[in-house]
């Protein structure tokens, strides 16, 4: 028995009980080192394809290899000192463009919660217990972003936002955005947010026609795809 994958996939039920479940049939092609690593449909993929990646942290493996399989141009975005600190010190390719703001549902400044551990680099905007004091960072709402940008497309959004994910889908479906593939990292297992909120986000989502082809293992990861 692979207990390491047994295990997985218990906690994944613990985690997300029904929402964990693949809706539909897609190849996925797993990119990244783990723990950063997502699933993506790679049928619709070229060079001109627009790409934007929220949360860098500290791992653009994910990226990287989107532009060496694929040729794309990443745009990358992550708020976060440390983030902004750790990408100086980093050999990028010119096809990878960071910007050092965030997004939300909202234009203009959000105090960002730093992680318990000092270690850690991921900041959130979800108030949670923890004994540093929150800072003010820049914050743009993605229509905003889009439109900075010049584009009038997204080909793949990946959101790896720490909690902030569920208020940015509500924003972007009610504009209307032209999203064709969603790789979102959901947050039900903080105390602060719960199943309920993953349930209704994905409700939503199916409403304007996504559908998820992949889960990862932990049951946090998700991908989805408009049909």
């Amino acid at each position: 028995m692979d207990v390491r994958g047994y295990a997985k996939r218990v906690a994944r039920i613990l985690h997300t009980g029904d929402l964990g479940n693949p809706q539909i049939r897609r190849e996925g092609l797993p990119l990244g080192n783990e723990g950063a690593r997502w699933f993506v449909c790679t049928g619709s993929l070229i060079p001109s394809s627009v790409v934007y990646s929220f949360g860098v942290g500290q791992d653009i493996s994910f990226d990287l290899e989107l532009i060496h399989r694929f040729g794309v141009r990443v745009h990358a975005f992550d708020p976060t000192p440390k983030s902004i600190e750790w990408l100086r010190t980093q050999v990028l390719p010119t096809n990878f463009d960071f910007h050092p703001y965030g997004v939300a549902d909202f234009e203009g400044t959000c105090k960002f919660f730093a992680p318990n551990n000092p270690a850690h680099v991921s900041h959130s905007i979800i108030e949670r217990d923890t004994p540093w004091p929150a800072i003010g960072l820049p914050v743009h709402r993605l229509p905003t972003i889009m439109k900075m940008l010049g584009h009038e497309r997204i080909d793949l959004l990946k959101m790896d936002i720490e909690g902030a994910e569920y208020a940015v889908i509500s924003d972007l479906l009610v504009c209307g955005l032209r999203v064709n593939q969603l790789l979102v990292e959901f947050h039900h297992r903080w105390k602060e947010i719960g199943r309920e909120r993953t349930k209704r986000a994905v409700r939503d989502l199916n409403k304007a026609g996504f559908r998820i082809f992949s889960v990862s293992p932990g049951g946090e990861e998700y991908s989805l795809v408009r049909v």
